[in-house]
């Protein structure tokens, strides 16, 4: 084996992975990151260590292979709490730490708490690293867990504050690259035949199926399968929000999205729905509204790469544990061309069509301030047909994944899976991604707060995003809840909530960023278009009404 100090062992295996960006926060393991710098891996240093979780997260998405960030061992449990988000949205995120020295530990040593425990609840690996002769191994695994079945994140710990004790040592290394590992998914398993046999049974014999498509179509590339299939079948189609850009917004089958960041009309359909096809998804939560959508007792079909996750939520008539694209192209090779089904279809449509009219009021409004609704209508319009749509969460999911249509094929949309803030530095970890693509981040004020200081690192790299901000200087998603606890509107209530009305234009200006506000709806068009331009990272402020809350999901009882 050749000799080397694991700071190379390091940099080379990270290089042999095909990661072009590294994000970190100082100061850890100096002598990796010179390497690095070396085979050309750009070093992007953040402001936070969340925001360096949340930038591996984003890209790792949206070039659908691992990803790294890196953190001191005062700043672990920061990246940790970052995590949250990639552990959400099954993303393969590697975390590096340093960590004090063994015969420390337990004896309170300055800056030093356990890492074992916060990283437990957001890895699906997580090793320590006493020496470099463990590294090599530890990597490995490392980039194996990451990728393989559900991707998530993993780390090492490395000994030594800065990680110094491992990667500042010279011995005999090697290392080790499996390439099956640089991309997902890394094995795409078919489901059996008799299983896809009985599950296209099923779909072909119900009168009322919906198909819901989830993250793990993405993650497997499967759009094209997916329409195929749903054509093929006439099976509408619902999308849970990691599964936006999966199905044409204006399909004749599109449903839209389900759960509580939902379209009405698509709650509506999934309750009308006699069989549903879960493909990819973990059948959550959100996608559910709280396991209401569909409800409790509907069949259920589903596909899942990891058989975990099969019937977890909903009990399955046939479970299907394959790649979701391996497996559709298999289920389309063996379907028999299904019946119309008509009556089916146009009772989709007119849920869809009384859902566009119910919100065309606010949809095609010219008012000022700004409907966030009208917002999304501009955005849908103008937004360049290769682009990469990242979403903060709380409002800003709502309003892109029910109000906003990406209209191209070639779009990508990722969105924030818990944390509000994370679409800021997210975009830029999806533009070191997507370095020839335009990016656009859609956060709120309350959202572009928490990580402002990104921009610098932004306008410093010559990555250059696009933020629009969702401006209502509130977290008006909130009023409701507080002025339900104070019997109404009060001075007191309002400090819960709202804002001071910051305008993020010239705050953007004065790092160096290119910086536009937006008061009317016909300015949003060419605000767009000079942000895209302008060769710098860009914040359009969008002055828009406090009184624009998302709708609360449509559940069974309201009908």
């Amino acid at each position: 084996m050749p000799r080397m100090t694991g700071a190379r062992l390091l940099a080379e295996t990270v290089y042999g992975y095909g990661i072009s960006h590294v994000f970190f926060m100082p100061y850890i393991a100096p002598r990796a990151l010179m390497e690095m710098e070396k085979l050309g891996i750009k070093r992007v240093q953040t402001h936070g260590e969340k925001a360096a979780a949340y930038m591996a997260d984003a890209y790792a998405r949206v070039k659908r292979a691992p990803s790294l960030c890196m953190a001191q061992s005062v700043g672990a449990v920061n990246l940790a709490a970052g995590l949250q988000d990639a552990w959400l949205s099954c993303s393969p995120v590697v975390a590096i730490t340093g960590r004090e020295q063994q015969p420390r530990q337990l004896r309170h040593a300055y800056q030093e708490v356990d890492h074992h425990a916060p990283f437990s609840a957001v890895t699906k690996y997580s090793a320590y690293v006493a020496k470099a002769e463990e590294l090599s191994h530890h990597l490995r695994q490392a980039f194996r867990a990451a990728t393989t079945g559900t991707p998530q994140p993993t780390h090492l710990d490395l000994e030594g504050i800065d990680g110094g004790r491992v990667v500042d040592v010279e011995a005999d290394l090697e290392v080790i690259v499996e390439g099956q590992f640089a991309n997902l998914p890394p094995f795409r398993p078919v489901a059996d035949q008799e299983s896809v046999v009985a599950a296209l049974c099923l779909l072909e014999s119900a009168q009322r199926p919906v198909i819901i498509a989830g993250g793990g179509v993405t993650t497997s590339d499967a759009r094209d399968e997916l329409i195929a299939l749903a054509e093929k079948l006439s099976i509408p189609v619902a999308t849970a929000l990691n599964a936006k850009a999966m199905f044409p917004a204006d399909h004749p089958l599109a449903v839209g999205l389900p759960g509580s960041y939902s379209r009405a009309c698509a709650n509506q359909i999934l309750c009308e729905a006699d069989l549903v096809f879960y493909i990819g998804s973990h059948t959550g939560g959100q996608l559910t509204n709280n396991y209401t959508i569909p409800p409790p007792g509907v069949r259920a079909i589903q596909l899942d790469i990891n058989p975990a996750e099969i019937g977890r939520n909903y009990p399955v008539e046939v479970g299907l544990q394959g790649d979701a694209r391996a497996t559709l192209r298999q289920m389309l090779d063996s379907a028999k061309t299904a019946p119309a089904r008509t009556d089916w279809i146009e009772r989709v449509g007119e849920r869809i069509g009384a859902w566009r009219e119910d919100v065309g009021r606010h949809y095609n409004s010219e008012a000022e301030p700004i409907r966030p609704e009208r917002l999304c209508k501009a955005l849908s319009e103008h937004l360049p047909a290769d682009a990469i749509l990242v979403s903060d969460t709380g409002h800003s999911g709502i309003w892109t994944g029910a109000m906003l249509d990406l209209r191209h094929p070639e779009q990508s949309f990722i969105r924030c899976s818990g944390s509000l803030g994370w679409g800021l530095p997210a975009a830029i970890g999806a533009k070191c991604a997507g370095p020839d693509r335009p990016v656009l981040c859609f956060t709120g004020d309350g959202g572009i707060w928490y990580h402002l200081a990104e921009l610098e690192t932004a306008l410093r790299c010559g990555i250059n995003t696009v933020t629009v901000v969702n401006n209502n200087h509130s977290l008006n998603q909130e009023q409701a809840g507080v002025e339900a606890v104070y019997g109404g509107r009060t001075t007191g209530s309002d400090e819960l909530w709202l804002f001071e009305d910051t305008d993020f234009a010239p705050i953007a200006e004065s790092m160096g960023c290119l910086g536009v506000t937006v008061r009317k709806s016909s300015e949003i068009g060419s605000a767009l278009e000079q942000a895209f331009a302008a060769g710098r990272p860009a914040v359009i402020d969008v002055k828009t009404d406090v009184a624009g809350i998302a709708p609360l999901a449509w559940i069974p009882d309201m009908l």
